[in-house]
């Protein structure tokens, strides 16, 4: 992480304020309701199945809150930063990035809420981070801005590996390769 990042305590109240005026904003439901829709879409191997006990209709809400928190640290970061995008990408738990994705898959909602507001939505999938640890720059801003992040969702770097591992395992004794990224199911045996 570069040295010039702003306070986390500068970053967190910025990122109340944005998260309070996304979710005053007249789209913010319908925002909302697109996202959440997504889970038709939500087939990744290593980012939501790395909670423990997964389960969509009882999590994407919780983690509709923590992907837009996310969200709000990472604006709030890029507005006090000197918009630098590479600094913006501070690090995310992998179920928090996973959620993220759902959210900017909606751009045109997306892009009306932040014009809006007034702030840049900063992802980049090359530059994210998954190293999010207790203690780190993210979750010291998030303690400051909402409490203690949920460790349901924010699972830190090394447990999520951990984690990973044996999904890894699992998907590959039911022919799943590389974390879901390939198969040996030819479709032709009934």
């Amino acid at each position: 992480m570069s040295s010039t990042l702003p306070a986390p305590e500068r970053v967190a109240e910025r990122a109340k304020e944005i998260m309070s005026a996304f979710e005053a904003d007249p789209e913010f439901d319908a925002f909302c309701a697109a996202a959440l829709k997504y889970d038709e879409a939500w087939t990744c191997f290593t980012g939501f199945p790395v909670i423990a006990n997964w389960d969509l209709d009882a999590d994407k809400r919780p983690l509709l809150t923590e992907g837009l928190r996310a969200l709000s640290l990472k604006a709030a970061v890029y507005e006090l930063g000197g918009q630098d995008e590479d600094m913006t990408e501070i690090p995310v738990a992998v179920p928090v990035d996973e959620m993220m994705h759902a959210m900017i898959a909606q751009p045109q909602l997306l892009d009306r809420i932040a014009r809006r507001i007034g702030v840049s939505v900063i992802h980049q999938t090359d530059k994210e981070h998954h190293d999010y640890v207790p203690g780190d720059f993210t979750h010291k801003a998030y303690m400051a801005a909402w409490g203690e992040p949920n460790a349901r969702y924010w699972v830190d770097h090394t447990e999520a590996q951990r984690r990973l591992q044996i999904l890894d395992a699992k998907y590959e004794a039911a022919g799943f390769l590389r974390s879901g990224k390939a198969h040996r199911i030819d479709f032709a045996a009934a």
